[in-house]
Parts: C-alpha cells; structure tokens; sequence
C-alpha cells in the first residue's frame, strides 16, 4: 500500500509553495519573500551583533544597494528615513526581518502605483535616468567616476569570474571610443555609461 500511495502523490502536479508565517505577517507571497531573501543574501555579512539572525546583517551602506536589486531603488532624499526606521540605533548594520518589512512595503507600493506610472513618458525618463546613475555608481563603488580597469576587476572579483585584464581593457575602449588595443584604456564616464545602457537595450524603472 505505501509505494501505491507514493506513486499517486507523485503523480500530481507539485503544490505550490506556501508563504511562511514571515511573509503572511508582511503580506508578502512565497515568492516575493524568497525574491528579497535571495537579495539580501548577496549583500550579507557576519555580524558579531546579529548572531541570533541565521540571515546575517548587511550594511547600511548596502541598503540602497540591495533595494536596487529588487527594483525598489529609493530616492537618495528618502534614504535617511528608510536607514532610521530599519536601523533607529545607527549601528551601522541591517538584520533580515526589518529590512524584510520595509521591502514588502516598498513591493506593495510599487504594485500600487503601477498603473498611474504607465504613460506618464517624463517621469519615466526620469525615473530611468536615476536608475542608471545608481547602476554607475554601483560599478565606481560610490565615487563620481568614471568607470576603471581598478573598478572592473573590483566587479568581477565580486561575481566570482576570472576575467582577463586585455577582456577588460577592452570592454573600456568599446564603451568610450578609445582605440581597440592601445595604451591605456582610459575610463567610462557617466554620458558614456549612459550610451552603453540604450545601446544595451536596458530599462531601468
């Protein structure tokens, strides 16, 4: 009888995976909560502080970083709340559940304001335009640029990939213009960045 009954189960198409009491709380769907827990995990550290949080912490200056990831880039305007209310004691350091919270509530504004944002053609453009200075800054580690070979091995080093310096080098040259295989390679400015990312064929927003 057992193996019968496995094989009836086995049958039938996989349940849908369930939210957890975490999610339920934040009105979030399994798949929301695991969109920010893979999110949050590329950004987490060990902390001394934070060792009752199997999902460790991240940093305050991450925040933003992480927001952005899930598509919920804040205003730079709005980032002092949002670092007070997740992080009131100034520690320098995020846990899961509070950056959870405000992460549910930005996804649910998001869904919200969805339909007034559609035509609105100027406030995209600007909305896109931001987000593609976020990303720039992403890649200058916060400085104002431009882009370096120093700041591409920083990146790749990150994603885990073994990249040659000439792959590089190059990648600098088709972006600002310079000769292919000449010197030094120069760096990509934000207006260059901004190129790459239409050529790309890249939204933001």
């Amino acid at each position: 009888m057992p193996p019968k009954r496995r094989a009836a189960a086995s049958s039938k198409p996989a349940p849908k995976k369930r939210p957890s009491k975490l999610a339920k709380e934040h009105g979030l769907t399994a798949e929301q909560e695991a969109e920010i827990r893979e999110a949050f995990g590329l950004f987490a550290v060990n902390h001394p502080d934070h060792e009752d949080s199997k999902e460790g912490a991240i940093r305050r200056d991450d925040v933003r970083r992480c927001l952005i990831s899930l598509n919920l880039a804040p205003d730079k305007s709005e980032l002092p709340d949002i670092l007070s209310t997740i992080d009131p004691l100034n520690t320098g350091f995020v846990p899961f559940v509070p950056f959870l919270s405000y992460a549910a509530i930005a996804m649910q504004s998001k869904e919200e304001g969805s339909d007034e944002d559609m035509g609105d053609d100027d406030y995209d453009e600007e909305s896109n335009m931001e987000e593609v200075r976020t990303a720039y800054t992403l890649f200058t580690h916060g400085s104002t640029g431009p882009i370096t070979l120093a700041h591409l091995r920083r990146v790749a080093k990150e994603l885990r990939e073994d990249i040659p310096d000439d792959v590089l080098k190059d990648m600098i040259r088709e972006a600002n213009g310079a000769p292919q295989g000449k010197g030094n390679p120069g760096g990509v400015n934000l207006e260059d960045f901004e190129s790459v990312m239409k050529r790309a064929g890249v939204s933001f927003g």
